[in-house]
């Protein structure tokens, strides 16, 4: 009986050896095979630019550092390097709290002096305006008065990461209790959305004098170069709904992941290399192809223009609807943006891995080494391989959360015209203005 015990022991050792023996070499070769197929694709030089009619647009909020150190510069030059007859520049900034509208202005006498045809709306509403107005028919929560509010961090706020806060007086929360008031608050995503939308409006002014442009380009406060928009305008040859980079703020941590999602309409597995849980988006990342995706922005988009000429419903940004965002959901204006075009699902929409801007120069530096180098080390590769793998078989071992696929079907069944494209954009989550920035409520 010891000798078999021993026997068996022996026999598990050389198996637990041998499996571990053949997961090195197949990860090796995994390696080697990406790391080839990597070279290989980032090898080909940025195509030129076409004579194509290029829409540049932006929205600004006191992100005055990067604007003055890469951003502003960065537009100058691709505009000049579009050519001034091949491009119009649109920029609506509101409401910064630092000397975003400075950095804007020295911008605006650049393309002035360069012959760039362009808008940059430097509006004084601020987000306590936005609060502070009377309730709008739509963009608004009702929410009860007892709830408060976890305001969301950023570098300028005063108050820590998680604090929470009320948004009335606890007087005036006290009588709302007793009256069965409701909060009235202004939405971010609508928000947004309006603005977005209002950058557009030259677009369709310079159709109306016979003006037609081929391509929008949607530009985040981000650093990049001109190379990065030519290879980003030449994805699959421009043959594309729309298409994207991949942004980064802290490498190799990518930041955008409210808007992205992967082939199948799920969320990035993981924030780094190779990001994806669908089968076909990750194959294309590992081959250093435009990779296929059902939305995304990650810092510089740009669409085919078309549907946003269409003489019925041209595309537009929006949010969610009001009483679906009061069921405690939330979905990104780039993404919805994705569902409703047309071209989505005959052109596809796609992520360049070849184009990686960042939100400070440091992050670009580090995702867009010199000389050529790989922004990719062996050990990235293969804990990445891993880390994905054990990530996707964790997942199919947990039963998948369907709050937010139960609070949809909900809201659908209360009425039969509610229906919502971007039913794969939408996360658990709340989000509304506050008056110096936004919160998660």
């Amino acid at each position: 009986m010891l000798v078999r015990t021993r026997r068996g022991r022996l026999a598990l050792s050389r198996a637990a050896k041998t499996i571990a023996i053949l997961s090195v070499l197949w990860t090796i070769y995994d390696v080697l095979r990406v790391r080839h197929h990597l070279a290989r694709s980032s090898a080909v030089e940025p195509p030129q630019f076409r004579n194509e009619k290029i829409f540049i647009a932006s929205i600004h909020w006191t992100d005055e550092a990067v604007l003055r150190s890469h951003w502003a510069p960065a537009v100058a030059q691709l505009a000049r390097d579009i050519g001034p007859a091949n491009v119009f520049v649109s920029i609506h900034e509101s409401g910064s709290f630092d000397d975003t509208k400075s950095v804007l202005q020295i911008l605006d006498a650049d393309l002035e002096l360069s012959g760039v045809r362009r808008r940059i709306v430097l509006d004084d509403a601020t987000h306590k305006d936005e609060v502070e107005k009377s309730r709008a028919e739509s963009g608004w929560l009702r929410m009860p008065g007892e709830k408060s509010y976890r305001e969301n961090w950023t570098e300028w706020f005063t108050l820590e990461k998680g604090t929470w806060v009320l948004l009335l007086p606890i007087a005036f929360v006290f009588v709302m209790l007793h009256a069965d008031w409701w909060l009235q608050v202004p939405r971010r995503i609508p928000y947004l959305a309006g603005i977005r939308n209002q950058a557009m409006q030259p677009l369709y002014e310079l159709q109306q004098s016979g003006e037609v442009f081929d391509k929008v380009l949607w530009l985040n406060d981000v650093v990049f170069t001109t190379d990065d928009v030519r290879k980003l305008l030449g994805t699959r040859g421009g043959d594309y709904a729309a298409a994207c980079a991949l942004d980064f703020k802290k490498p190799p941590l990518t930041y955008d992941t409210f808007a992205l999602r992967d082939s199948e309409g799920s969320p990035a597995l993981m924030e780094t290399w190779p990001f994806f849980r669908s089968s076909e988006s990750r194959r294309a990342v590992k081959h250093g192809q435009p990779v296929p995706v059902a939305s995304c922005w990650n810092g510089m988009v740009v669409f085919d223009a078309a549907p946003f000429y269409h003489s019925e419903r041209p595309l537009a940004f929006r949010g969610i609807a009001d009483d679906l965002a009061e069921a405690h959901l939330e979905g990104s204006e780039c993404c919805l943006v994705h569902a409703d075009n047309a071209l989505s699902s005959s052109k596809g929409v796609w992520v360049n891995p070849h184009v990686r801007v960042g939100y400070n120069g440091t992050a670009y530096e580090a995702v867009n080494p010199a000389n050529g180098a790989s922004w990719l080390s062996s050990l990235d590769i293969a804990t990445g391989l891993w880390r994905n793998r054990m990530g996707r078989w964790l997942r199919a071992l947990h039963m998948t959360d369907t709050t937010v696929q139960q609070r949809l079907q909900t809201w659908q069944s209360q009425a039969l015209d509610r229906r919502e494209l971007g039913a794969f954009c939408l996360i658990d989550e709340m989000q509304i203005m506050l008056w110096n920035g936004w919160g998660h409520a």
